[in-house]
């Protein structure tokens, strides 16, 4: 349903203030947003809290990027902006399926629902019920936290969005959350009851040789396969406190949240360390995050685990597939290609092969153009790209939904920062689905491989164990 528009008034309006006094903490912040829901918190920007949505954008099929792409540009184009600093100006913050799924309907157009808009019904009982193909809101309100200080910005679209309007609302938003009381203790962490793997130790050693096969055979480089791991949790989820405990955990990594207007509701939330891409102007950040070990009990294991990756021939094999790939897919774009050296990234649990990858683009590009090039990456999808993504639906007995994919937000520029969503779970107030994934090469053991799905499930899961 498109948004109303008149030439009476301006189809967006935003206006943002510095949010001075005693600000809330970032958990009580997002217990006083209303949904949906949204964090964007990486560590080389500023960090967003949002809540409401002005307008949802949505889109369907193998198109779908150029669905939200047109219809965020559609958005924003008569758009009554004053933000008073560029951290604060409006922005569209979602994401997609790993997995274009097609219908018969026509695919990829982009959709604008306004806040009053009507909402289809999902009668799906998957936990990927309320996240299409691609989905972005434009919140109600926003707090965006700048190395200057926190800002307050407020959206609104449609007929009532008026300047005096929002500039109204944003008085009332400003001594709301100032008002607010303090969140003074996390609550504990909820516990499992339950919990059930979807892929069993003998169906994984199986797909794990079925895969090693295929690349022996030639018709596989590499791919990666995933499990999923459904947990029943003994309280309610306070996805703020997780969030809070994520982001002291693993302050270098993306931490995000993402809700969908569903009953029950549910959030998509983790903490990635991998960045599909950053663009601002026609300069772009990305990297190659591939190969994996442990960490060690004491300095010195630590540092002997590491530099066993680093000359790990599988692992080595594995991270420059990957990073020959991304060069590759970012060359159609690029002026000049910068590959910079092969390094580790060391997380609480696991250290990863990183090596940062730099691109200066030809021309003004869209940062939606250059995630669906991207996307899948060999770190979360495999080579060829289509023989990897046919291995990964013939095997894994579950939906990834937005595992794996693209999340991340956009402003009116064309510019924008994508993660990929890993480390990650979807969930509901007493329920957690939990995702993990590996890169099988031709000399993959499946018990090793298991082994590091079990760490990967750990950031998540030690925020859900009592």
């Amino acid at each position: 349903m498109e948004s109303p528009h008149t030439t009476d008034h301006p189809r967006l309006v935003s206006r943002s203030v510095p949010l001075a006094g005693s600000v809330p903490s970032f958990r009580t912040l997002l217990d006083a947003m209303e949904p949906p829901r949204t964090v964007w918190n990486a560590a080389d920007e500023a960090r967003v809290v949002a809540g409401g949505a002005a307008a949802t954008l949505t889109a369907d099929g193998a198109d779908r990027f150029e669905g939200i792409r047109t219809a965020a540009e559609r958005l924003f184009e008569t758009g009554d902006v004053h933000a008073g600093t560029e951290a604060a100006c409006p922005r569209l913050f979602g994401g997609f399926a790993f997995h274009a799924e097609e219908t018969t309907e026509e695919t990829g157009a982009g959709r604008t629902d306004a806040a009053d808009g009507d909402t289809p019904s999902d009668d799906h009982t998957s936990p990927w019920a309320g996240f299409p193909d691609a989905r972005f809101v434009f919140p109600r309100v926003q707090v965006t936290q700048t190395e200057g200080g926190p800002w307050l910005t407020v959206n609104a679209v449609g007929p009532s969005a008026t300047p005096a309007a929002v500039e109204t609302k944003l008085d009332e938003e400003r001594e709301r959350l100032l008002s607010h009381g303090e969140k003074t203790a996390a609550a504990p962490r909820p516990g499992i009851t339950d919990r059930r793997r979807t892929t069993t130790p003998t169906g994984w050693r199986q797909a794990v040789r079925n895969a090693v096969e295929r690349i022996d055979a030639g018709t596989l480089q590499k791919v990666v396969l995933a499990q999923a791991l459904e947990v029943d949790l003994g309280d309610d989820l306070a996805v703020a406190d997780i969030l809070a405990r994520l982001s002291d955990k693993y302050p270098d990594c993306t931490r995000f949240l993402v809700e969908p207007d569903s009953d029950p509701p549910a959030a998509f939330f983790g903490a990635t360390p991998e960045r599909l891409v950053s663009l601002r102007g026609r300069t772009v950040e990305t990297g190659a995050l591939a190969g994996t070990t442990g960490r060690g009990e004491t300095p010195a294991e630590d540092e002997w685990l590491a530099e066993e990756l680093l000359t790990d021939e599988k692992n080595v094999h594995e991270h420059e597939l990957v990073a020959e790939t991304i060069r590759e897919q970012l060359s159609p774009f690029a002026a000049s290609v910068s590959v910079g050296e092969r390094a580790i990234k060391r997380l609480a649990t696991v250290q990863h092969l990183y090596t940062p990858i730099t691109a200066e683009l030809a021309d003004d590009t869209h940062v939606l153009d250059v995630v669906e090039a991207l996307h899948p990456t060999p770190a979360v999808g495999g080579l060829p790209p289509d023989r990897a993504l046919e291995t990964i639906r013939e095997t894994e007995p579950f939906d990834r939904g937005w595992y794996a994919a693209p999340v991340g937000w956009i402003d009116a520029a064309g510019n924008g920062t994508f993660a990929v969503g890993l480390r990650s779970a979807v969930a509901s107030r007493r329920q957690a689905t939990l995702f993990a994934g590996v890169g099988i090469v031709g000399d993959s053991d499946p018990d090793a491989e298991w082994d590091e799905v079990e760490l990967k499930f750990r950031p998540i899961l030690d925020e859900l164990e009592a």
